[in-house]
């Protein structure tokens, strides 16, 4: 038996040219969506197995370190679940992150900002989910950073996620906030999405249940895929 989707609510989704978020103003569609066929690369391949995972690929701390020198920085743990839309787990999905270090700087040559960049931190990680959807990293809370909007504003501390199911076409991004941050209430970014409960479901929250078994902070942020209670995506990168 297939079970039924559940109709995406729109009216979720932010706006697309949203004035407060200068760069929307220029990059925003002028035209109507248009649908067309996927194509074979889109949604047969690839296939993910954990045999593609190193044994340090989800621990951001370690990964690109130089002789095991930590990165400068909180060290956290980010971990959670990715479900459907009627709460049953999402087995191997390869789960992938990007983030700033903890001064804000991206190890990336487009980043401009003038923090110093971690050379023991590269930023990127993944995962592949296990049979009940769980997945878990390690990393360093990212610290916010500024950017050229209405003059200067500043970016609340946040990780980039990207969810891949089956195939290329199965890809799905999103950003991860703090529970707390006091910049998400000012960041036009995340105001442009006006329905608050889409708003909400892009906030992590602190999970105080590892303080003593791990002696980390640790965040908790759970994935649902479409239905009611869907976490929001962005079928965009970042800037765009």
């Amino acid at each position: 038996m297939v079970e039924a989707l559940i109709k995406r609510n729109l009216k979720t989704h932010p706006q697309l040219n949203f004035p407060d978020y200068k760069s929307s103003r220029l990059r925003a569609p002028k035209n109507k969506k248009i649908s067309f066929s996927s194509t074979s690369t889109e949604i047969s391949g690839p296939v993910f197995n954990k045999d593609i995972i190193g044994k340090l690929d989800n621990d951001l701390t370690l990964n690109f370190s130089k002789n095991n020198i930590l990165p400068i920085g909180h060290k956290i743990i980010v971990f959670g679940t990715i479900s459907d839309q009627f709460a049953n787990p999402i087995e191997g999905a390869l789960i992938e992150i990007w983030q700033a270090n903890a001064a804000g700087k991206y190890l990336h040559h487009n980043d401009n900002n003038t923090a110093p960049i971690d050379p023991n931190f590269a930023g990127c990680g993944r995962y592949i989910t296990s049979s009940k959807g769980y997945y878990e990293f390690i990393t360093i809370q990212p610290g916010p950073y500024p950017y050229p909007n209405r003059g200067i504003e500043w970016r609340p501390m946040h990780i980039h996620f990207s969810v891949f199911g089956k195939s290329f076409g199965q890809r799905l991004i999103t950003q991860m906030y703090f529970e707390g941050d006091p910049l998400i209430n000012s960041c036009p970014m995340v105001n442009s999405i006006s329905d608050e409960k889409a708003k909400q479901s892009l906030i992590s929250t602190l999970d105080t249940s590892r303080y003593n078994t791990k002696k980390l902070l640790s965040y908790k942020f759970d994935i649902i895929l479409r239905g009611t209670n869907q976490t929001f995506f962005e079928n965009r990168k970042e800037g765009l």
